[in-house]
């Protein structure tokens, strides 16, 4: 991975340290992920996942806070000094409708409680203070944006978690996202006795799909919009009185964002027009895309190679999601890789293979290598000043406002 991660080495009996008290902790790593995997919970609905997680902390002789920054389903440990720099671990635990832990987030709750205390045992050798934050609703919640607004990331030097996927990826973006919501109210008459009476809300909802399919050659590569019908009429012999879709907005970054969002509510605007009824536009704000400290992902690449795993820095065939981490990594320098827990193009996020591989002996043992990476990598950094300097320079670079015009604008 680069002189960096050479130059910057963690100490070996440190790396042996940290690997052994991951292995003491394998039986109860392996029991919470698929304790979390048997007992999938929705965004802000995670009790049971964390009273599991923070109820083992406490076996460990670790003070838990919950709630935290104002959620029931959040919480926090410490462990270190309590001076000098501070890193966090972060814990993903919600799951899907219907298809549960298909996005494996029970292996990232799994993984960032062993890294965590396998921290916890050497922090003291090294100074500073490594952490654990329990986030929720990162499935459309934004969980970790409100910890943001409640200060929960104030005064940390770095934020660090990782993600199952079909094959290892340091560094791959995010992307920015919002969600908008269009409701159209018309005018009610019979279908068949005065169909002219009436003004149809629904036909100006299924319009907007077609303006906006009729400008998605205008897009930006990468920008992604779908969305999905809520209230499409009541009943056929009645032209639709309200009718509402939401649709999902997505792009690189946050300028090609309100570009986009702009020419959606224009299609939505002009639908309505076309129909003569009034519309509600209402937004939803989603997540900011991740900005990649390469810095920090380089060292955590090294200790994955360390670990026997070949990964890849980046993969411009994978396509993009969204995470709330993006929102993190604006405020402090972070990581978010991917780690397989299958074989690649198996099988990807949110389908049904991927939740069964999200409890299999192949993805137990992908957490347990992730949470050995993490954890070198928290205690690397926060034992090397060099490390955290470059670190920090990378962060300021990264983070410098973008200037690019909106067309929209």
């Amino acid at each position: 991975m680069g002189g960096m991660g050479n130059r910057m080495a963690l100490d070996r009996d440190l790396v042996l340290a940290l690997d052994a008290a991951v292995d003491k902790h394998g039986s109860a790593i392996d029991a919470l992920a698929l304790d979390l995997h048997a007992h999938p919970e929705l965004r802000f609905e995670e009790h049971h996942a964390a009273g599991a997680i923070s109820d083992l902390l406490r076996q460990c002789a670790h003070d838990v806070e919950r709630p935290f920054g104002g959620m029931d389903t959040a919480f926090r440990a410490k462990a270190g000094t309590g001076s000098g720099p501070r890193i966090a671990i972060l814990a993903e635990y919600d799951a899907l409708p219907e298809i549960g832990h298909a996005c494996g987030h029970n292996l990232i709750a799994a993984g960032a409680v062993g890294a965590f205390l396998a921290v916890a045992e050497v922090v003291a050798r090294v100074g500073g203070t490594v952490e654990i934050f329990g986030t929720p609703a990162e499935e459309g919640g934004g969980g970790k944006i409100k910890l943001l607004d409640a200060g929960a990331f104030a005064g940390l030097d770095a934020a660090i978690m990782y993600h199952p996927f079909d094959r290892d990826l340091l560094v791959h973006p995010t992307l920015a996202s919002t969600w908008l919501r269009f409701d159209f109210h018309g005018t009610p008459s019979h279908a068949a006795i005065a169909p002219h009476e009436g003004k149809s809300a629904l036909t100006a909802c299924m319009d907007t799909f077609r303006l906006i399919d009729g400008q998605r050659v205008h897009l930006r590569d990468g920008v992604r919009v779908h969305g999905y019908i809520l209230d499409g009429g009541q009943a056929v012999n009645i032209i639709p009185e309200t009718a509402a879709c939401e649709i999902s907005v997505r792009a690189g970054d946050s300028p090609e964002l309100e570009r986009a969002k702009a020419m959606v509510t224009r299609c939505a605007r002009a639908a309505a027009m076309a129909s003569d009824v009034p519309v509600t536009v209402s937004e939803r704000r989603g997540y900011a895309e991740l900005v990649n400290n390469e810095t920090l992902a380089r060292v955590f690449g090294t200790h994955l190679e360390r670990l026997g795993r070949a990964p890849r820095f980046r993969d411009s065939s994978v396509g993009a999601g969204s995470t709330d981490m993006g929102n993190v990594s604006h405020a402090v320098p972070s990581i978010h890789p991917w780690i397989a827990i299958c074989d690649e193009q198996f099988t990807t996020c949110h389908q049904r293979p991927f939740a069964a591989a999200a409890a299999s002996e192949r993805g137990l043992c992908s957490a347990r290598i992730a949470a050995k990476s993490l954890a070198a990598t928290a205690v690397q950094f926060l034992a090397s000043p060099a490390l955290r300097a470059e670190v920090r320079a990378e962060f300021e670079r990264q983070n410098v406002p973008q200037t690019r015009p909106s067309r929209d604008g």
